[in-house]
């Protein structure tokens, strides 16, 4: 017998053929992707559908695929110094043009039918990267379209209000971006002289951190801990 999810899924194939396209997941949440031309009819389908009602937005946010599927650390064995393991990033590689480096994820929810679902757009502008807003769909979009765009950079087109919601005013860059320093570029402090908070280069040193690791040795070896059955 088919599962509610696989159910779904045969519903929503059906209906949005060419529309809509499965993306497998890991965390067995039912997942599709979505060309940014079609978003907003898709959306207003899925959430007005009698076959659907996902009628909650329940969150949004954004993606960074820069260097995507790169090693960032080799840590099956242990060093003297413990710092060789970091990836220290050079040049950096550049998302797959026809994919986009930018995407926004949708989680849907239909309180009707107890279901809830996934939606992907892929942004193609890397140096722009803009999407039609979901506000008119989903109120709840607002202030979740808002932290997007703070922290990727990402532009929500006809947003009734667009603005930074996390960082302050002048804030330069967009933290969550896979290029924008760990450090940041700028550091606060308050000016005794001037009677204010100004600005000033970060002046922390960059450095690798390294996860911690657990050697492989006798203390962690199953095989050496387990006692036999009549002690």
């Amino acid at each position: 017998m088919a599962t509610r999810i696989e159910l779904l899924a045969e519903r929503i194939e059906s209906h949005f053929a060419g529309r809509l396209s499965r993306v497998e997941s890991t965390c067995g949440e039912l997942t599709y992707e979505v060309s940014a031309d079609h978003l907003l009819q898709v959306t207003a389908e899925l959430r007005d559908g009698s076959q659907f009602q996902f009628e909650q937005l329940i969150d949004l946010t954004g993606v960074d695929y820069l260097s995507y599927g790169q090693v960032e650390w080799s840590t099956q064995q242990s060093t003297g110094t413990g710092f060789s393991r970091g990836v220290t990033r050079t040049n950096q590689q550049a998302a797959d043009s026809t994919s986009g480096r930018f995407a926004v994820i949708y989680h849907l929810l239909s309180v009707a039918n107890n279901l809830r679902l996934r939606l992907r757009v892929r942004i193609a502008d890397n140096d722009a990267p803009i999407v039609d807003s979901v506000v008119d769909v989903w109120a709840s979009a607002n202030w979740f379209e808002r932290e997007a765009f703070d922290m990727f950079g990402i532009f929500f087109k006809n947003h009734p209000d667009l603005r930074r919601i996390l960082t302050d005013y002048g804030f330069i860059g967009h933290p969550f971006r896979k290029d924008f320093p760990l450090i940041g570029n700028v550091e606060v402090r308050y000016d005794e002289a001037k009677g204010r908070v100004v600005y000033q280069p970060v002046s922390i040193e960059p450095r690798v951190l390294v996860p911690r690791v657990i050697r492989d040795d006798n203390r962690y070896d199953a095989s050496l801990t387990q006692r036999p059955a009549n002690s």
